[in-house]
């Protein structure tokens, strides 16, 4: 390996290791800057705090989300170059390749986001769309798109494994 490609492939993994550091640094803080809800007793699931609770959750997670596609549009403008040695064009592709299929689960969940955010604007968020019952706080802070209470989602899971198993 020449002096030029070592330099380049140190290049590269450093920059995976900072592209996986801001991704872990993206999961983790997707929506999880915000303080619990603690509901009050005798409080009215999906009352009107609580909705706003979760939609500012969702807010600030689909706001995090746009700016990591424009943190990758930067980056990939500001990378790219033409590299004469084939593997370092080859990894640098492969490093666009990565970030462009992260970048496009990203924006499915921003899509699942809002229409997230809808349901809450219709006051139809919180509610298992299987079986009815409340999803639970603690569930839709965890996860806040969830759809499916804990149970519902579980025997949807197994038989998928069935199916697909």
């Amino acid at each position: 390996m020449t002096a030029k490609a070592k330099t380049s492939a140190k290049k590269t993994a450093s920059k995976k290791t900072t592209s996986k550091g801001n991704k872990s640094v993206s999961v983790d803080s997707q929506f999880r800057n915000f303080t619990p809800y603690q509901p009050k007793k005798s409080e009215k699931y999906m009352n009107e705090a609580q909705l706003a609770h979760f939609k500012e959750i969702l807010t600030n997670w689909r706001v995090e989300l746009m700016e990591e596609v424009d943190r990758t549009v930067h980056h990939m403008q500001d990378e790219a170059a033409n590299f004469p040695d084939p593997a370092d064009r080859a990894t640098q592709e492969e490093e666009f390749s990565i970030e462009l299929r992260t970048r496009d689960r990203e924006r499915k969940l921003i899509k699942k986001i809002d229409q997230t955010i809808d349901r809450v604007d219709q006051d139809d968020y919180g509610y298992c769309d299987t079986c009815g019952i409340e999803i639970g706080l603690r569930r839709l802070e965890a996860r806040p798109t969830a759809t499916q209470c804990v149970d519902c989602k579980s025997l949807d899971e197994i038989k998928e494994r069935q199916i697909h198993g």
